[in-house]
């Protein structure tokens, strides 16, 4: 069963990241804070649910949530920090885009760049063990998932419907017959 809260404020905001080992396409984060009663039966780390499991948990969180809000860096962004960086800047402006000022940030990992104004606690797999980082880790999948479903559409040979821009075989094979992207992480190794 997941914890509700690590810090005891009631306006604690869970924070996590989707698509940090992609080849392709931003990261995302969300942050979330939820009531403290609030305990949807199937609720878990992103990885460890099914997409029709996570789809339908989404509007749930969303409806629920006091409050929660998503930010994203972009695939510049992440060339010119790095991947680390870049995913802490997305989780600052989910957490900047939150209608509630949280008083505490429940940070899934074991780094985070401070934010000023905000004490912050890292928890190494958050996500399996608090409901509102669980809760960020599905919206932040969930949005990330669905933008790469719509970029797939105007490039459909890489599979970014099915593999949301991951290193799968499929993906590393278009990237060879066709080269890569301007959605690309081109200071990734893509092949």
């Amino acid at each position: 069963m997941l914890l509700s809260n690590f810090s005891g404020h009631a306006l604690e905001a869970g924070l996590d990241e989707a698509g940090r080992g992609c080849l392709a396409g931003p990261v995302f984060a969300a942050a979330v804070i939820l009531p403290p009663d609030f305990n949807p039966r199937y609720l878990n780390d992103s990885k460890q649910l099914s997409a029709k499991r996570r789809d339908a948990l989404r509007p749930e969180i969303c409806a629920e949530a006091v409050a929660w809000a998503v930010g994203q860096a972009s695939v510049e962004e992440i060339s010119c920090l790095n991947i680390a960086q870049a995913s802490y800047l997305a989780m600052h402006r989910a957490v900047a885009a939150l209608p509630v000022v949280p008083a505490h940030l429940l940070v899934d990992g074991n780094r985070f760049r401070p934010l000023a104004g905000f004490e912050h606690t890292c928890v190494i797999g958050g996500d399996g063990l608090y409901r509102h980082i669980a809760a960020a880790s599905v919206l932040a999948k969930t949005f990330r998932d669905e933008h790469m479903a719509a970029l797939a559409a105007e490039f459909p040979e890489y599979g970014w419907a099915q593999n949301a821009g991951y290193p799968t075989a499929q993906h590393r094979n278009a990237i060879r017959a066709h080269g890569p992207t301007p959605h690309h992480r081109i200071g990734f190794r893509l092949l």
